[in-house]
């Protein structure tokens, strides 16, 4: 009788040590500083791909920018390869017919107006000063003819006309281009009129002319190939599109020149090498010559030093992180955006990839719940880049049984 119940008062003390070294581990698997690194193989370059949630990191310049206001990115990733005053208030000039045509596209995919639909000229847009597409007073012109009078030919009138037909006022259609500009993330961008012409208030930034030229690449496509039109037809009058880089043989698409006396001679460029696309905003140069000289320039500066590469694809097991109480052992990990970097070129022998996350983690896990995150180092960056990793699939926790196994097989293990 003393034996049944000296052994019954050993399988309590075991239970309850079992259910202390239970709850001990997992404490452990929600403690942070339990983490686990590695090495993975190196990365491959990249073509096209979705834009990850990557910090934005200046790399040092080591290029000469003559422009009063610049700011160079690759589209991609947003890495900013070089900023000069780029959150300086500037006048954007015609470069403002972006934001003109990006508005008026919005309206059509929105069905409010058609390409089709048609304008009447009024007087207002037919005595405009500057850059025209030459429309005469009581002309009747398509939505889509105005749209290439912006984009390709730089027409003041055509912004006017369009911006009357749509919004009733040049001024009520600029209002709309700012709350435009702001849900985009452009705050510090107020336009006054649609064509871009001198106005004390009418200002922005290089770093939103950045913001707005990526929301029409990324949000329009199907219209982007107005950017690269060399030339247009009206009334029986062919126009040049203005932007000199078209002309050379570096991949450029676009975008919009800008010039007034206020602001010197600027431009939002958009050029693509090898699947990757560089977006540049220079303003403030004293003639077309330099304008064009410092955007080839600075543009094969950074074709020439940068390139991206690919770690992971969405969706890639890239680890199996073990699991502590859950109905499996193991759960892979993963990224929900395929994880690319921009990095100079002579950084890449030195790049490290490491992954840092907590290993045993605790059941219950949902899909998608953060559990690490990718660190990556190189020469040429100022700072590690971070990308989150995620669990790839849910794991229930698991019954009594199961839990109660682990802790005994925890027990044997740490022994």
């Amino acid at each position: 009788m003393m034996r049944f119940i000296l052994v019954k008062r050993f399988l309590f003390i075991l239970f309850v040590c079992l259910m202390c070294v239970s709850e001990v581990a997992a404490e452990k698997a929600k403690n942070p500083s339990a983490l686990q690194s590695q090495k993975i193989n190196a990365a491959t370059p990249v073509t096209d791909t979705v834009k990850p949630e990557l910090p934005n990191s200046t790399i040092p310049m080591d290029v000469d920018v003559l422009a009063k206001q610049a700011m160079l990115v690759d589209y991609q990733t947003g890495t900013v390869l070089l900023q000069k005053r780029a959150e300086e208030p500037m006048h954007p000039s015609s470069m403002t017919k972006i934001m003109t045509a990006y508005l008026a596209i919005e309206k059509i995919k929105n069905k409010i107006v058609s390409l089709e639909t048609p304008i009447t000229v009024g007087p207002n847009g037919w005595r405009v000063e500057g850059s025209s597409m030459f429309l005469n007073i009581k002309d009747v012109v398509k939505v889509e003819d105005l749209l290439k009078g912006i984009i390709i030919q730089s027409g003041n009138d055509a912004c006017i006309v369009l911006a009357e037909g749509l919004s009733g006022t040049e001024a009520a259609f600029a209002a709309e281009m700012t709350r435009t500009a702001h849900q985009m993330g452009a705050t510090q961008t107020t336009f006054k009129n649609a064509t871009g012409l001198p106005h004390p208030e009418h200002l922005t930034t290089a770093k939103d002319l950045i913001t707005i030229a990526i929301h029409a690449l990324k949000n329009h496509p199907e219209f982007c190939h107005l950017y690269g039109e060399k030339n247009f037809t009206y009334g029986g009058i062919t126009q040049g599109n203005r932007n000199p880089l078209l002309y050379k043989n570096i991949g450029c698409d676009g975008i919009k020149t800008g010039k007034t006396n206020i602001a010197g001679f600027g431009m939002v460029a958009s050029c693509m090498q090898q699947g990757q696309r560089f977006i540049l905003v220079i303003n403030g140069m004293p003639s077309m010559q330099a304008r064009a000289d410092e955007a080839t320039k600075l543009i094969t500066w950074a074709m020439r030093t940068f390139a991206n590469y690919r770690l992971f694809s969405a969706g890639q097991t890239i680890d199996q992180i073990p699991v502590w109480n859950g109905k499996e052992n193991v759960m892979p990990i993963t990224v929900e955006k395929d994880a690319i970097i921009t990095l100079a070129r002579v950084g890449r022998p030195d790049m490290k990839v490491k992954l840092q996350y907590n290993s045993p983690i605790q059941a219950p896990i949902s899909k998608g719940t953060n559990v690490g995150k990718i660190i990556i180092t190189s020469s040429a960056l100022p700072r590690p880049i971070e990308i989150p990793l995620v669990a790839a699939v849910s794991v229930e926790k698991a019954n009594f049984f199961k839990r109660l196994t682990d802790s005994i097989s925890h027990l044997f293990a740490s022994s």
